[in-house]
């Protein structure tokens, strides 16, 4: 495995406060605000927190590494990723994300955060498929069909490879 270059970190670095940081962090945060619940909810939402922080930055470090790119649309990675988690889904990225926000739904229940969970995973889904399907279909071609035969968008059946 090569070094990773200072440029490759920081734009991870940056992509990850400023997209991931605005949708799993600020935006819940704000819509959270008066709503607390009891001592459970706060230790349930720190294995939240811990499991999709963690799927994220899993994912991460394989874009960086092996793929050699970001998950900013505009800076791909160069090498279709296909380890780690992305054995299981073709999207972890996302269900970590996902995960950080329900973390918040679990700390600060109300009907505002339910609401913006869903409409995420809508937006992560429509993107997926009208965008990031289509563009690495195009980029990695029958090495991507391949992959998409075999894992599931959101998380793969048993049996399924």
């Amino acid at each position: 495995m090569s070094r990773l270059s200072p440029g490759l970190v920081l734009k991870n670095l940056l992509f990850t406060v400023v997209v991931p940081g605005t949708v799993a962090v600020y935006l819940p945060t704000s819509l959270s605000q008066g709503a607390r619940g009891g001592q459970a909810s706060l230790a349930g939402a720190a294995v939240f927190f811990a499991l999709g922080l963690g799927i994220y930055l899993w994912c991460l470090w394989d874009f960086a590494t092996f793929g050699r790119g970001t998950p900013a649309p505009i800076d791909a990675p160069k090498h279709l990723v296909v380890r780690g988690l992305y054995r299981y889904s073709r999207n972890p990225m996302y269900l970590g994300v996902l995960t950080v926000i329900a973390g918040w739904l679990v700390l600060s229940p109300s009907v505002r955060l339910a609401v913006y969970l869903a409409a995420v995973w809508t937006m992560f889904e429509l993107f997926v498929i009208l965008y990031e399907e289509p563009r690495l279909l195009e980029l990695f071609g029958t090495e991507y069909s391949e992959y998409k035969r075999r894992v599931g968008r959101w998380l793969s059946l048993p049996g399924r490879r």
